[in-house]
């Protein structure tokens, strides 16, 4: 039998209940202990979901633990999974990983070095929706993809987050924090990016807290709040991607999604030489629906092939943090 990993979570915050709750659906994985610069937030946690409360220092050196989970704030990502490797245990990062490449490049040295696995978040497009969507696309279903849209929208986390003062940083910003789960799924559906562009903005130079407990506190936004991306994908496609947390109004929907909504989308529509009339009708209609990924059929076959007999499935709807 597979022996049974210990894991501990660096990060009590809000995120944190996820993982907490989803891993006793996991065989192989315990989640034995957790700890938290703010201790208070470790003991909490550890009492609500059974586990052993402990500093930094101690969980890395807690021979139970294989496995760490750094939930911590974006711009402490890289010291804290290094310090985890230099522990000799395995990590997984909540996103982004890093936030250069020279960082990324140095975890893995030391995890080579040290025979270690490091993974990060998301792995959301390893989802069933993802992988189905993968096979038609593999199977040719769609023909060659050449270009496609994306859209994660709204007007940012200080409406709900508790404690959203990082997501205004360096490390944060909508591209860091939500951007990959649509790279991710780009990646997993189209190859690996060739070339990318940008431009980017900032709406406000701070915001305005209205969640709870810190409504009506005023805080600093030090890095940018939209971003307009172009990506060029090894195999010729390009795509378009949009992130902002300026938006307070739009018709896109989540990924996958076919009702409207202020939260995300990743649009998924294909074009063919001679469309059904189904097909026509839904892109008339595509300000309401997500999306754009668009492909090219020879003449030969559209001729032939004049409305698909298969519906492309639909990618999946979910919510980030």
């Amino acid at each position: 039998m597979t022996k049974e990993l210990g894991v501990g979570i660096i990060g009590c915050g809000n995120i944190s209940t996820t993982y907490f709750s989803l891993a006793p659906l996991f065989r192989g994985l315990k989640v034995l202990a957790c700890a938290d610069i703010n201790a208070q937030a470790a003991e909490a946690r550890a009492k609500e979901y059974g586990v052993k409360a402990q500093t930094i220092d101690e969980l890395l050196v807690n021979d139970e633990i294989d496995v760490v989970v750094n939930l911590t704030i974006p711009d402490a990502h890289f010291r804290v999974s290094k310090a985890i490797l230099e522990a000799g245990k395995h990590v997984y990062s909540e996103k982004p990983l890093v936030l250069s490449l020279e960082e990324g490049e140095e975890l893995r040295h030391i995890a080579k070095q040290k025979n270690l696995a490091v993974g990060c978040a998301p792995d959301t497009f390893l989802g069933g929706a993802h992988q189905l969507a993968r096979k038609f696309i593999d199977d040719g279903g769609i023909g060659r993809v050449t270009s496609g849209a994306c859209y994660v929208m709204s007007p940012g986390m200080e409406m709900w987050h508790p404690n959203p003062d990082f997501f205004f940083l360096p490390g944060g910003g909508p591209i860091l924090d939500l951007g990959p789960y649509y790279i991710a799924n780009l990646i997993n559906l189209i190859g690996p990016v060739k070339r990318v562009g940008s431009m980017t903005s900032m709406a406000s130079p701070t915001r305005t807290i209205t969640s709870q407990p810190r409504n009506g506190e005023i805080i600093p936004v030090n890095t940018p709040t939209t971003i307009q991306a172009l990506l060029e994908f090894v195999n010729g496609a390009t795509v378009t991607l949009t992130a902002s947390w300026d938006v307070w109004s739009h018709r896109h929907a989540n990924m996958g999604s076919t009702a409207p909504t202020a939260r995300s989308t990743c649009r998924t529509r294909t074009s063919s030489a001679a469309p059904s009339r189904q097909a026509a009708a839904t892109r008339t209609s595509s300000r309401s629906t997500p999306g754009s990924i668009h492909s090219a059929r020879s003449t030969r076959k559209a001729r032939t092939d004049r409305a698909p007999t298969t519906a492309p499935p639909a990618l999946p709807t979910w919510r980030c943090r």
